[in-house]
């Protein structure tokens, strides 16, 4: 039995590296196979589809990332502050990422989603249940935000779909121009769409990598 069950954990782990690095519709069931070192038979003893291998890996990998999400947006931290470290674990992930594999992966959500959503609507609505529920960590930073003060008022569930897609779209321009640049910018960018206060804006800027104690290294 553990034999088995080390076989789906490789699938699952080995068709998100493939997808990530290259892409959904260049990736077949014998590219999957082949890098997970698992049988074709296996494979159709566990997925019926490439589709079913896809939607569980990201149910597991979303969960597995919820795990850091839920420090990085720890209630013990300042709402801001919460924000503005996940970006800079974003950028942290990208750059392992990158002398890992050699390019700027970006995300992988946005770059499947741009890919499938117009010819498989099971991942389609997969990803977006996923994106709906990663905004639901920004909604509440900010609510909380505004409530002590630190961000301006607003519709926080406006304010939170904003954010996100600014820095959907620079880890988009990173992963398009192989260069983590773009996601420098994600701090001062977000300062600035949540009209922070300027004394908030300097403590929040000014914080060194050293107190982020509380990231923990990339699951995904």
């Amino acid at each position: 039995m553990g034999r088995v069950s080390n076989a789906r954990e490789h699938l699952i782990d080995s068709v998100l590296e493939l997808i990530w690095t290259g892409s959904y519709g260049s990736t077949s069931v014998e590219h999957i196979c082949e890098r997970a070192s698992v049988k074709k038979g296996s494979f159709y003893h566990f997925f019926e589809s490439k589709t079913g291998l896809a939607l569980a890996a990201l149910d597991h990998s979303w969960l597995e990332y919820r795990k850091e999400l839920d420090l990085i947006f720890s209630p013990e931290v300042a709402p801001l502050d919460r924000i503005l470290n996940c970006f800079r674990h974003h950028r942290e992930e990208q750059a392992e990422l990158q002398k890992k594999h050699g390019r700027v992966l970006g995300c992988p959500i946005h770059s499947l989603g741009a890919e499938v959503s117009t010819v498989d609507l099971q991942l389609r609505d997969c990803l977006q249940e996923i994106v709906s529920q990663f905004l639901t960590y920004f909604e509440g930073a900010i609510r909380e935000g505004q409530a002590d003060g630190s961000i301006v008022a607003g519709d926080p569930a406006l304010l939170a779909r904003i954010v996100f897609s600014f820095s959907e779209g620079q880890l988009l321009h990173a992963r398009m121009q192989n260069d983590l640049t773009p996601l420098d910018d994600l701090a001062t960018g977000t300062l600035h769409i949540l009209h922070v206060t300027r004394g908030s804006a300097a403590t929040a800027l000014s914080k060194p990598a050293s107190k982020r104690s509380k990231l923990t290294s990339p699951a995904r």
